[in-house]
């Protein structure tokens, strides 16, 4: 008589992935908060503000993206959860980057688009966080 069992091991994403996923949240939130700032106000600074923010973003999610791949490349079994994160962040990447675009016209020729598109890319990389740093217990290589 033989028993099977089945072990579940959780790789931790690396430090430098974690920092640079974990910094994209609060770049890209603080885009948001800067966008309803200047939406509120009508302050050119806080469009500028937001502008700057969202290329720290694009850079810090450009950098965990790369890790997404190299962990989706390397991940043997749950593909599945490792190619959601990758993904999601693309998505965020890309949203991202044509939001920069958007902040990069003139004054409030930004809105309402901008905004919108900040809040789009605040909720994907709150999800891309929250798949890649947390343990849902799958056993994913995240």
């Amino acid at each position: 008589m033989t028993a099977t069992t089945h072990h579940t091991y959780r790789h931790a994403p690396h430090p430098l992935h974690a920092i640079l996923l974990a910094g994209t949240v609060p770049l890209f939130f603080g885009a948001l908060l800067s966008d309803i700032a200047y939406f509120r106000t009508y302050q050119i600074q806080w469009s500028n503000f937001s502008s700057w923010l969202i290329v720290g973003g694009l850079v810090f999610c450009g950098f965990a993206l790369l890790f997404a791949l190299a962990n989706l490349i390397r991940a043997h079994y749950q593909k599945g959860r490792a190619m959601v994160y990758f993904l999601v962040l693309l998505a965020a990447w890309i949203l991202g980057f044509i939001n920069s675009l958007e902040h990069a016209k003139d004054a409030w020729a930004t809105m309402p688009v901008g905004l919108i598109l900040s809040a789009i890319v605040s909720v994907l990389v709150l999800v891309a966080a929250w798949i890649g740093l947390s343990d849902l217990g799958d056993g994913g290589d995240i």
